[in-house]
């Protein structure tokens, strides 16, 4: 009896564990194809999965940052559906790498031509992104995600030091450390094919080595079969 009962309160305890931790799984989020460098350009995919069992997700509208903003921002086209990208003048203008940046990217909007997301699935909108902030950590959007019974989900709730995962993340890119200063993808790519030739260059003396002393052991050999045959001559005259 007190081992039944210790089943099933272990059951309802990981009944509660899923269903309180399905919010923290089934969010809007962001995620780099790779690395999203800091001072790069990066591609970055919005999932979205559809939480509900009788409606489909319809559209997708992600806010920019506009503290960190983003000169250049090209989504990839999606069979079935739709993509709206709007711009606007910045309240202040920006410096970045050199340039100053009047206006930004703020939104982003895809609608679906279709049935949307179903129920069960979910769908990944790519981005291409640039460039990244070289002062941030992180980039954090804003999403909505709208049903097509015309429930609205706001993905805006920001994540603050300490406090517990809110109910509604918005979707958060974080931004890996640029590369050391005086790198460059060019000597990165000089670098592997330096390598590259050096391991050649290693493979082929190893080889011409392996060729000597090979001649070497044949000639070796030669001439010991060599003395052997005049060896038993000298018995046989004898």
């Amino acid at each position: 009896m007190k081992a039944s009962r210790i089943a099933a309160a272990a059951a309802v305890a990981g009944s509660a564990v899923v269903v309180l931790s399905s919010p923290a799984f089934a969010h809007v989020s962001v995620q780099p194809e790779g690395t999203a460098v800091k001072g790069g350009y990066a591609v970055v995919d919005f999932k979205v999965p559809n939480e509900r069992d009788d409606a489909s997700t319809t559209k997708l509208e992600v806010t920019f940052p506009t503290d960190h903003p983003l000169a250049s921002v090209m989504p990839e086209p999606i069979s079935g559906w739709t993509v709206k990208v709007t711009k606007s003048k910045l309240a202040k203008p920006a410096e970045m790498h050199g340039e100053t940046i009047t206006e930004a990217v703020t939104k982003v909007t895809w609608t679906a031509t279709g049935k949307g997301v179903e129920p069960g699935y979910f769908q990944k909108f790519p981005v291409s992104v640039g460039m990244l902030p070289t002062d941030a950590d992180q980039l954090v959007f804003k999403a909505l995600q709208t049903y097509s019974d015309k429930e609205v989900v706001r993905w805006i709730e920001v994540q603050k030091d300490g406090a517990e995962e809110p109910e509604n993340p918005a979707p958060v890119l974080e931004l890996s450390a640029a590369p050391a200063s005086g790198a460059t993808a060019e000597d990165a790519s000089e670098k592997t094919e330096n390598t590259a030739a050096d391991t050649t260059s290693a493979a082929d003396s190893s080889d011409t080595t392996a060729r000597v002393l090979g001649v070497v052991g044949i000639a070796v050999g030669a001439a010991g079969v060599a003395y052997g045959v005049l060896a038993g001559r000298r018995r046989t005259t004898v």
